[in-house]
Formats: structure tokens, C-alpha cells, sequence
């Protein structure tokens, strides 16, 4: 099918418009999340001290983990992708704007996320098996499946946290989701301090397991970080006008075609979280033995959290910001504007994160330094590899994520399904081969590369698949943009490339300070190169979003 004619002038200067209107509330989300990644990064500082990127690491990285990906079960799936079109459509469509549609929506979920909690609470031990592979020491097995136990009622708090972030939304009130996981970090950073003090960055046995006080100081204070976070976006309801009663008349109200939408998208994120309990399992292997130089699910995850800086600063901004017009966009049928406004802000996204992954093997290493402290420190290499094989996966991740978001748009759920089961099948075959062909220390760098395989083939499948369904994508424009955007990153990316050759000659083995220097140096060149040619080269990607950032700095505001 033929891709439909570009646009005409004055149809451009409303989609630009719409455009700006977008990276205006995407700069509020991104503020927020910025501030809350910074202070994740406080949090995950403090743990690696405390805990090392070893066994004792894993033990409870992973057991704290599981509630996260039983929340991805919850927020990825019904709540997440699904429920924003459809209060879009009944503030539209409903006389009373969706008000009783959302309540009984908030009210079914808190029962559903109820019994789902005390299951699973219940099961804890079983649940910790799935996770692990079963070599690690009896005492790490029990201290896993304690802290389980203290940490999966987070499982009602991070969905409940979701469903009411999605209802803010939907009303336009995009700041506070942003801002509330920051909440969460003050809590996490507390109850660090306090096990830092107490236990100091030396304490933990070697066979990976934790004392009953350690697993209640821990667990306990992990689960009232995500309830903080909750609380937080109960006062943003009201000011939005919105006002919650528990509804149970569920039947002949709407919600069946909501639920039988939910199905699909649901068996998509069981796809990805099965893919994931894989991952996970694998990498409980990797430090089972205790070995110093043995690689797992603390520098899996610590890595990840990392590379995933721009797509939950920008990409993840921009899909919340978007969503709502897309979805507008589906319920008219204009499929040519939803091709537009996805298109633009997938070049948005990418104009990011593909100079931050050509940028990551360059600064790898004074990155593994600088998050190395207490009981890491003398492992910091073992993150290198992970960090410098990320890129491609970002890359691939953010196309896939975005192109997703046109699918539910479309209300095509049931193909996204399908695409994430070859997502899924990709990774856990990459992955399984890779981890069972190396060794203990390249278990991490293992699953890097089985992620980014995966998501290699989603974006593929998704992308094409999408094109052909709204009769293209702009994909013209998206490749004489990323030619130009491929000029300015082999660009820049050398020229740091030289600045970082000059101080790997003069440093060696980087201090603290010097990780920092070199690190600071060496990324200040690329931006700056990069800023450069992409004005030469008029990539108005990048310009406009430099451009939304100005607008919003307080010296540009008294200018």
C-alpha cells in the first residue's frame, strides 16, 4: 500500500502545533522523572554499597523484583494501554464525562489487585522458585522467599498506583505520576541509611543470606515506599475534579468490551513477563557459586536502570503525552493524522537515544566506577560489558515501545500479542543459548545481548506490520531523518571517541574524581558536537525538543 501524500502547509503548521503541545507536557513528565531517576540512582548507590553486585545482591534484588514484574503483568497490560483510550472515549461519549465508567474501573481493580496480593503472598515460596534456577545455598533460598513475602503486597500499591496515575491521565494531569516515584526513593534512601548504619558495608554471610531483622528493615521498608508513592496521587484527584465511588454495578456498562480488549494485551504482557521470569532465572546463576568475578541479576537490572535513563525521561514522556491524541485520532478514523503524529514522535524519541547508545561503550567503564561504592567497589569491571552492549537493545526497545502505542490506538491488541510472542521466544532462545555457551562472568553481558536480539525482531515485525495497517508510517521522512541523524552521531561519537582515547592513555585505572572528569569531558564533547550538526544538518527533531528545554529554563523565563 502506498504511503499518503505529505501533508499540506497548513496542515503542517497544525501538526506542529499539536507537536509542541506534546513536548510542552512531555518537558513536565521529563522534569519529574529526572528528578526521580536521580534520586533512584541515590537509592541504587546506597543498595550496592550495602549489598555488592554479588549473591547477597541478588537474594534480594530478585525477591524484590518479582512484585515489579507481576506490577508490569498489571500496568503494561489492562491499566496501562488499554484503559487510557477507552476513559478517553467515555469522558467524550458518557453524559457525566466518564465519572461513573472511571469509578467503577478503580473499584473492580482494587478487588481484583486485593485477591491477587493475598494469593500470591501465600505462595511466596512458590513464586520464588519460578525466579530462581535452584543452585543457590539454602540460606539465600530462605531469606529470598522472607523478603518475598514482605515485598509482594506491593503488587496491589504499584497497580492501584498505575490505575490512578492513568485516571490523571486522561484528565490532563500528566505532572504528579511523574513526580510521586520520587516519594517512593526518600523512603528507599531512608531505610538504606538506616541498614548502612546499623550493618555498615561489610556485613552479609557469604552463602547470600540475611538475618531476620535485615529481611524486616528491607522488605518491610520497600513495600511502604510504593504505598508513599500511592498517597501521593489521592490529593491530585481531587483538584482534577475527579471523585471516586465504589460502583459495583459492573454489568451492561461497557466494561465487557474494555475486558474483552484487556484479554489480548494481558496474554501480551504474560509473553513478556514469562520472557522475563527466564531472564531473571538465568541470572540467579550467574552469582550462585559466590565467585567475586560472577555476574547476575544486580548488575543485569543496575545496567538496565542505566540505559533506560532517556527512555523514561523522554520516550516514556512522550508516549503518555501522545497516547490521548492518538487515541483521538483512532476513534475518528484519521489514520493518516495518527501515522503524523506517531511518526514525529518516534524521530523525537530516537533524536535521543541513539546518541546516548553510541555514546554508552565510550563512557562504560567510568559509569561502572562512579555507581561502585562500599561492597562493589573492588567489582566495578564486572558492569562494563553489560553497559557498553546496551545500546543497540535501547535503541531497538524505544522504536518497538512507540509503534506499540499506534496498535492500541487502532484497538489492535490481539496483533500485539502476537508480535511480543516473537519477542518473547527471541529472547529466552538468545538469552538461554548465550548463558548455558559462557561463563559465570559473562551471564549479564549474555542477557544484554539476547534483549537487544529480541527486541531487534519486535521492532522489525511491529514497525512493518503497523505501516501497512494505517497505509504508512512517513517512512520516507523517517529515513532521510535517520541518515542525517546517523551523520551527527558517527560525528560526534568519534570525536569523544578521540578525547576518551587521550584520557584512557593518561588515567588508566580512573579514581573516583577521575571517572567523573574524564566521563563529564568526554560526554560535554559529543552533546556539544552533536547540538552542532544537527543544527547544520536542520534536524528539527532535535531543535525542537533543545528548544521545548530553553523555553522552560528559568533564565530563558526572565529573558
Amino acid at each position: 500500500m502506498t504511503e499518503p501524500a505529505p501533508p499540506a502547509p497548513a496542515d503542517r503548521t497544525a501538526e506542529d502545533q499539536e507537536q509542541r503541545s506534546i513536548l510542552g507536557s512531555s518537558a513536565v513528565m521529563a522534569a519529574g522523572t529526572v528528578v526521580s531517576r536521580l534520586s533512584g540512582f541515590v537509592r541504587s548507590g546506597l543498595l550496592l554499597a550495602a549489598l555488592g553486585n554479588g549473591l547477597h545482591a541478588d537474594v534480594f534484588n530478585i525477591a524484590n523484583t518479582i512484585p515489579n514484574m507481576l506490577y508490569i503483568l498489571l500496568a503494561g497490560g489492562v491499566f496501562n494501554a488499554v484503559l487510557v483510550p477507552q476513559l478517553v472515549r467515555a469522558m467524550r461519549s458518557d453524559e457525566d464525562g466518564g465519572a461513573a465508567y472511571t469509578s467503577r474501573i478503580v473499584t473492580l481493580a482494587a478487588l481484583f489487585l486485593g485477591g491477587v496480593t493475598v494469593v500470591l503472598v501465600l505462595a511466596a515460596p512458590w513464586v520464588v522458585a519460578l525466579a530462581t534456577d535452584g543452585s543457590w545455598s539454602p540460606e539465600a533460598q530462605r531469606s529470598a522467599v522472607d523478603f518475598a513475602r514482605f515485598c509482594l503486597p506491593q503488587v496491589f500499591f504499584y497497580g492501584m498506583f498505575v490505575l490512578v496515575g492513568q485516571v490523571l491521565n486522561a484528565h490532563g494531569r500528566f505532572g504528579p505520576m511523574m513526580w510521586a516515584p520520587i516519594a517512593n526513593n526518600v523512603v528507599s534512601v531512608a531505610v538504606l541509611v538506616i541498614y548502612l548504619v546499623v550493618y555498615g558495608t561489610t556485613g552479609g554471610s557469604t552463602d547470600g543470606g540475611f538475618t531476620t531483622n535485615q529481611e524486616l528493615l528491607l522488605g518491610l521498608g520497600s513495600t511502604l515506599g510504593i504505598a508513599v508513592q500511592l498517597l501521593v496521587l489521592v490529593p491530585y484527584l481531587r483538584a482534577a475534579g475527579v471523585r471516586l465511588d465504589p460502583r459495583f454495578d459492573f454489568r451492561g456498562t461497557g466494561l465487557g468490551h474494555t475486558l474483552r480488549l484487556g484479554t489480548w494485551t494481558v496474554l501480551f504482557v504474560l509473553a513478556n513477563q514469562v520472557a522475563y521470569f527466564v531472564v531473571v532465572r538465568l541470572a540467579s546463576s550467574g552469582t550462585a557459586d559466590g565467585g567475586a568475578d560472577g555476574t547476575g541479576y544486580s548488575v543485569y537490572s543496575t545496567a538496565f536502570l542505566i540505559i533506560m535513563v532517556p527512555h523514561s525521561v523522554i520516550t516514556v514522556s512522550l508516549a503518555t503525552a501522545v497516547l490521548p491524541t492518538l487515541s483521538a485520532h483512532g476513534a475518528d478514523g484519521d489514520l493518516r493524522g495518527l501515522a503524523a503524529r506517531l511518526g514525529a514522535t518516534l524521530r523525537t524519541a530516537l533524536a535521543v537515544t541513539v546518541p546516548f547508545a553510541a555514546l554508552l561503550p565510550l563512557v562504560a567503564t567510568d559509569l561502572a566506577r562512579l555507581i561502585s561504592y562500599g561492597r562493589s567497589a573492588d567489582t566495578y569491571e564486572n558492569f562494563v560489558p553489560s553497559l557498553a552492549l546496551f545500546g543497540p537493545g535501547l535503541v531497538f526497545f524505544t522504536v518497538h515501545y512507540l509503534v506499540l502505542r499506534g496498535f492500541y490506538a487502532v484497538e489492535r491488541t490481539r496483533t500485539v500479542f502476537y508480535i511480543q510472542c516473537a519477542v518473547a521466544v527471541t529472547n529466552i532462545v538468545v538469552a538461554a543459548l548465550l548463558v548455558n555457551a559462557t561463563g559465570d562472568a559473562d551471564t549479564a553481558p549474555a542477557l544484554v545481548v539476547g534483549y537487544s536480539a529480541a527486541y531487534l525482531v519486535g521492532s522489525v515485525i511491529s514497525y512493518t506490520v503497523l505501516a501497512r495497517v494505517l497505509g504508512g508510517l512517513e517512512s520516507r521522512v523517517l529515513v532521510r531523518f535517520l541518515v542525517r541523524l546517523g551523520v551527527t552521531v558517527a560525528v560526534s561519537t568519534a570525536v569523544a571517541g578521540g578525547a576518551y582515547a587521550v584520557g584512557q592513555a593518561l588515567l588508566g585505572a580512573p579514581t573516583y574524581l577521575e571517572a567523573l572528569l574524564r566521563a563529564g569531558v568526554v560526554t560535554a564533547l559529543d552533546v556539544a558536537v552533536f547540538l552542532l550538526l544537527a543544527r547544520a544538518l536542520r534536524l528539527r527533531e532535535v531543535t525542537s525538543v533543545l528548544a521545548t528545554i530553553t523555553r522552560r529554563l528559568p533564565a530563558a523565563r526572565r529573558g
